[in-house]
């Protein structure tokens, strides 16, 4: 049982990252804009990154329990170091340069923010709720506490300005607070006040981001400006049919209409090379990946494990999903890459690590 969950676990990464390197060589292929010295980049880094997921397999998962609050405050303060000295690119200051090595402290985020709420939530008590007082403490100390762990790096990720990402955070929070033994009805209340608070959100939105959101409900109010990315892209992933116009073969990608095509909208180049069955293939493959975590953190007698693989769960389904649905137009574009298939070394050193975690519980006793 264990070990058909670690090969599992194996198999299905192993199966992303190919058809991401294959996407990546065809996004790169003979283009000025894309050097393809990105696509070998990403290989040597997936190499690399199996290595660390093996020998994390090896290693006591309870060390991450160890290191999880020095891990968030060591977040807290990457972060406000790149909105004080972070290399401002793209119109966002998200990157830090450290020993000729650029990184984004907002992808450490994702991971350390799952850790110290599974280090909170597991050394938290179940509390009956009897009376005022004793309502009010829960409320505090199973709520309150873990939403301002949450609300801190939201804040100033969202300064870099990275909507994205905070809304991810945001996410992974309310999935591993629905783990935990607290009502229900305090949930749905958070969620009311969140919601009943939007309109109000609109103001503290940098212009792209409006731009952006205007841009998800009509495309052609700004067709060679704000709106020309999805545009192209919907018609990438539609002109690629049923079986697709063949690897090297896209002409959006190949041509270059499709931009960010090696990063958050990879996608779009699956979609048109490889068509609709290219497409639900890559899906299938996530689906598999999630369900197999999904089955490790229900098996997990841990406290800490079960509550850092449902994080993990959370956040690889919320990635996938919002990036695929930005790119087909779905969802507004708000910058997440495709887990295991977008370029960017950050993102996939992340997920790396929280494969080797699930690894590292499928081999455990902690599992029935």
């Amino acid at each position: 049982m264990k070990r058909d969950l670690a090969k599992k676990i194996w198999i299905y990464t192993v199966m992303i990252v190919v058809m991401g390197l294959a996407a990546l060589y065809s996004a790169s292929y003979k283009n000025v804009r894309v050097p393809q010295t990105i696509f070998y980049d990403q290989l040597v880094f997936s190499l690399a990154g199996f290595m660390i997921m093996y020998l994390l397999g090896k290693i006591d998962y309870r060390k991450f329990y160890d290191v999880a609050h020095a891990f968030y405050i060591l977040n807290i303060v990457l972060l406000v170091l790149v909105l004080i000295s972070g290399r401002y690119a793209l119109g966002a200051r998200r990157w830090l340069d450290i020993g000729g090595f650029s990184f984004q402290p907002s992808e450490l985020m994702k991971l350390s923010l799952i850790l110290m709420l599974g280090a909170y939530f597991s050394d938290r008590r179940p509390r009956l709720p009897y009376g005022f007082f004793s309502q009010t403490q829960m409320i505090f100390w199973d709520l309150l506490i873990p939403l301002g762990i949450t609300i801190v790096p939201m804040v100033l990720i969202f300064k870099q300005p990275d909507l994205g990402t905070s809304i991810l955070l945001f996410g992974i929070f309310l999935s591993m607070l629905f783990a935990t033994a607290l009502e229900y009805r305090y949930i749905w209340g958070l969620l009311g006040v969140c919601l009943a608070a939007t309109p109000f959100a609109w103001n503290v939105l940098k212009p792209y981001q409006k731009d952006r959101l205007l841009v998800f409900l009509n495309p052609n109010i700004d067709p060679l400006g704000a709106g020309y990315t999805i545009i192209q892209s919907k018609i990438a992933i539609g002109s690629g049919q049923i079986f697709g116009k063949g690897w090297l073969s896209g002409t959006q990608n190949q041509l270059n209409f499709l931009p960010e095509r090696h990063t958050d909208f990879i996608f779009s180049v699956i979609g048109e090379e490889w068509g609709l069955v290219g497409a639900i293939c890559l899906l299938t493959l996530y689906f598999l990946l999630i369900y197999t975590s999904l089955d490790i953190a229900n098996q997990v007698k841990d406290k800490f494990g079960m509550f850092v693989s449902i994080g993990v769960v959370a956040i690889l389904t919320l990635q996938v999903v919002i990036n695929i649905g930005m790119v087909a137009g779905l969802f507004p574009v708000v910058g997440l890459t495709l887990p295991f298939v977008s370029y960017g070394r950050s993102s996939f050193l992340i997920f790396v690590i929280m494969m080797g975690f699930l690894l590292n519980l499928s081999k455990r006793r902690t599992i029935f």
